[in-house]
């Protein structure tokens, strides 16, 4: 399966709600990093870490694909 097939196919309902959270901690933590008072150097660096986190948790999940679309014949076989 080839990687446009993969993030057009449908998702698991599960793996749309890890996506969600995922991507509400890249709006939370894009928030806390580009709030325009000054933060504490630790909430800025966690802050950090969830951007980081919240992206791979989004991309892992919306490139996760229901099973059934696997057992498809390919294109030739």
């Amino acid at each position: 399966m080839k990687i446009v097939e993969r993030i057009k196919a449908p998702t698991p309902k599960f793996f749309k709600i890890l996506r969600t959270i995922g991507l509400a901690l890249l709006a939370i933590s894009g928030t806390i990093v580009a709030a325009p008072i000054v933060l504490p150097l630790t909430v800025v660096t966690v802050a950090g870490y969830m951007a980081v986190a919240g992206g791979v948790i989004s991309a892992v999940s919306q490139l996760t694909v229901a099973e059934e679309n696997l057992n498809k014949p390919r294109d030739g076989d």
